[in-house]
């Protein structure tokens, strides 16, 4: 049994699994470790760079794009390492950033899921852990005053020179070290969440069982966000939507989750008819598209808890 088993969830990004493993391979070289890598169906050449370049490689091959949650589900299933890291292919560890992650987990036996400080490919703070969600919240965020009134971050803390390794509500998803024991006692992610917010209701899955979520600032990791699924733009903001309202119907009032829905809806409505506007207007010079409330609408209907 390792250390360490980390594992990827890849979808189209050899390029960018071939160096997030380059830069790990330093990052763990004084750890005991094996490799896993759940392919979502890619059409590139991801399965025959794994081969070439790393055939140590424990490699799952699924027949289509099951997801974010549900294949590192099955990345997790199927390793047997004392410590899960779960590893965006965006994702590139910083030397000691996970035996600093390591260490933090031997010191805090509570600690099921540690997540690391990340930083833009220019060093600069990206942010790294969040409060709970509620719907004040949320509304700060859809109308822009949450990074008006409280910085660039919002709804992530801001970074603090000096901070400590502390217990959080919640670590974003991009690096997680989670802990094998945790994992056993609650389970794995809710495979209901395609992508976005799955990190979010386990972590409070996590703590409502009796377990900490705790954040290392000594830990970093070059994150790019959102570089594999960049080609489909449209469907990625309406996961993220869909993600939003389906967690607040889980675990918030149905009139909270009324209110969300709602607020979600109005403020697509906005973006798509000014972003269509400015593009009619400009004779498609202006490029960037929204998702269409009805394309919202048919698929929160689709929603199961």
């Amino acid at each position: 049994m390792p250390e360490l088993s980390v594992i990827y969830v890849n979808w189209n990004a050899s390029q960018l699994l071939q160096k997030s493993i380059a830069a790990l391979q330093e990052a763990v070289a004084d750890i005991d470790y094996d490799l896993w890598v759940v392919d979502n169906a890619s059409s590139d050449n991801s399965v025959a760079m794994l081969r070439a370049y790393f055939p140590q490689v424990n490699l799952i091959q699924n027949t289509g794009n099951v997801g974010f949650a549900r294949a590192n589900n099955q990345g997790m299933q199927a390793a047997q390492g004392r410590y899960f890291l779960l590893l965006n292919t965006d994702a590139f560890a910083a030397p000691s950033s996970i035996r600093q992650m390591v260490n933090l987990a031997d010191s805090q036996p509570r600690a099921a899921i540690i997540g690391a400080r990340l930083v833009n490919p220019d060093g600069t703070f990206q942010g790294s852990y969040v409060d709970f969600p509620n719907l004040g919240q949320e509304f700060m965020i859809m109308s822009g005053l949450g990074r008006r009134l409280y910085g660039q971050w919002y709804p992530n803390h801001a970074s603090q020179p000096g901070e400590p390794a502390k217990k959080v509500d919640y670590v974003q998803g991009a690096c997680l070290l989670v802990r094998r024991q945790a994992y056993e006692a609650v389970g794995g992610m809710d495979e209901g969440y395609f992508m976005y917010a799955e990190e979010v209701d386990w972590c409070r899955s996590m703590r409502q069982a009796g377990w900490e979520v705790w954040y290392q600032p000594s830990a970093s990791i070059t994150h790019i966000g959102s570089a594999s699924s960049r080609t489909r733009a449209i469907q990625r903001e309406a996961d993220l939507y869909v993600s939003r309202v389906r967690y607040f119907r889980k675990n918030q009032s149905p009139l909270a989750a009324g209110l969300l829905e709602a607020m979600v809806i109005s403020t697509a409505g906005l973006k798509y008819f000014v972003h269509g506007a400015l593009n009619r207007l400009n004779r498609q010079r202006f490029t960037r598209m929204s998702v269409s409330p009805a394309l919202l609408i048919n698929q929160m209907r689709k929603i199961q808890l």
